[in-house]
């Protein structure tokens, strides 16, 4: 039973989000966004491009002369190495995630961006299989807490119809890391100095920027509104309570006055919607992973040196940033998330389908843009899609390093499907990427219908009666209030 103090202080808190709700100014939400994409998004962007960079460049570095240096141009090893990055990658995200808050964002973040630099630089040292395959450990286990912290730390500034947009010009960084890291490894890998030759430079000069900028974070990221030097005192007092009543319901609390309990914890465990977005996920990331490590050896497959299969890489990668912009505006628009992903999907198909059947290179490659769009502009989608679906901030913290966590084990598939046996073609790798977006379909309808129904159901009042067995402000997004996006 509450005291009454605490049933006086709760009472407040309820009148206050209520007069402010009531006074609110459009205005000031407007400056209130405008001040976090600028002050917070450009942060946000750059981690996730270094972030792509960092662990996509040994596909780069592969075709400069990697494999030839340390005798690995047969069999698997080099699937081993690129698989291993994954296993830290996927058991540090849960605790992580909860880390975020405690350990003050502003800091933790910047941390994690400038230790993966650091490895990043020293596997242009490697000499051997094994040191690649420590490196690679080292840098998933740094990488590992990265996207979902950065979800969880959009998800403290930005109401729910407004993060979609937001995780798209983040994330839209993925794709233009492949332009990017393509045209940059194309000069990189003709340095020879100081007894390195081609592929050192590639992880020398990608992994010193990236702890450059990781340093330049530890001043400029905000721990949550309440600290953001940008703010003055009313836009800090609005930034932290307009999150409250976006919650509808969720909570009765600030996210700087929550706590974290089992109670929010077993709230995620059991949550359908964390384990549907996170197979939904999984099979998206399948195609994601293996065409962001293998796109310049697809290329390569088409008859391409290594100097022009890296520039080649450029154009669908270009052509995939600007349709992350793209859709993720529309889909804050509409408010809808699942149909975007059912639809990239079957743009994804059909690229691979021209990539398994065309005979000539030039609708090969025309498949690849295809792939590019269709795979990439889902990811944002899925990540808006599951943290507006769980709430509050600490069951959204967990659930989405169980997503996550499930998620990237897809990557013991992706980098065992392309096979240097079966180049140039790579007819398996591409008939499993195709089937796993065909499961992402059917996977993506099923949670749509799921999160309707529960709608429907909120909407004729029959789970109205939560509100008599238990604290309405712990129900999170069980509340009779809260609404799903589809």
């Amino acid at each position: 039973m509450d005291k009454p103090h605490e049933h006086d202080d709760k009472t407040t808190h309820i009148e206050k989000a209520t007069t402010i709700n009531e006074v609110a100014d459009p205005a000031l939400d407007k400056r209130l966004n405008r001040k976090f994409d600028t002050h917070i998004l450009p942060w946000l962007f750059g981690i996730w491009l270094f972030s792509f960079i960092d662990r996509s460049n040994i596909g780069n570095a592969r075709i400069a002369g990697l494999t030839d240096s340390l005798s690995i141009t047969t069999g698997t090893c080099f699937n081993i190495a690129l698989l291993v990055f994954y296993i830290p990658y996927i058991l540090v995200d849960v605790p992580s995630n909860l880390l975020v808050k405690r350990l003050r964002a502003g800091l933790y973040l910047p941390a994690l961006i400038t230790a993966w630099g650091l490895v990043c630089t020293m596997m242009g040292f490697v000499t051997t299989f094994a040191g690649l395959v420590a490196c690679r450990l080292l840098l998933g286990l740094f990488e590992g807490g990265i996207l979902g912290g950065v979800i969880i730390y959009l998800a403290m500034f930005y109401r729910r119809g407004e993060m979609l947009l937001r995780s798209g010009l983040f994330y839209c960084a993925a794709p233009l890391s492949g332009a990017f890291g393509g045209l940059l490894a194309s000069g990189l890998a003709r340095i020879r100095v100081g007894g390195y030759e081609r592929w050192p430079w590639i992880f020398f000069i990608e992994g010193a920027v990236t702890v450059v900028f990781g340093l330049v974070c530890f001043f400029f990221m905000p721990d949550t509104p309440a600290a953001a030097h940008f703010l003055s005192d009313a836009e800090k007092q609005w930034a932290l309570r307009r999150m409250r009543i976006d919650a509808g319901g969720a909570t009765d609390v600030d996210v700087d006055e929550e706590k974290l309990s089992w109670y929010w914890v077993k709230m995620a465990l059991l949550a359908p919607q964390t384990y549907l977005s996170a197979f939904i996920w999984f099979f998206l990331l399948v195609p994601l992973y293996s065409f962001s490590l293998f796109l310049p050896s697809i290329i390569a497959g088409m008859g391409y040196q290594s100097t022009t299969a890296q520039l080649f890489t450029v154009p669908p990668n270009m052509a995939a940033f600007l349709t992350v912009i793209g859709t993720a505006y529309a889909s804050d628009r509409l408010k809808n998330r699942g149909y975007f992903i059912i639809g990239g999907s079957v743009l994804g198909i059909c690229g691979y389908v021209m990539l398994i059947v065309a005979t000539t290179n030039a609708v090969r490659y025309a498949g690849t843009f295809l792939v590019a769009i269709g795979v990439f502009q889902g990811s944002p989608m899925l990540m808006g899609w599951a943290s507006n679906n769980l709430a509050p901030h600490y069951v959204r913290a967990v659930g989405i390093g169980i997503i996550i966590s499930i998620a990237n084990c897809s990557a013991f598939i992706g980098t065992f499907i392309y096979l240097q046996r079966d180049a140039p073609r790579y007819t398996l790798g591409h008939s499993i990427s195709l089937g796993a977006l065909v499961i992402t379909i059917f996977l993506a309808a099923a949670q749509c219908a799921y999160l309707s129904w529960e709608n429907k159901n909120r909407e004729q009042s029959q789970r109205d009666g939560r509100l008599l067995q238990s604290d309405a402000g712990r129900l999170g997004h069980r509340h009779p209030n809260f609404r799903f996006t589809l």
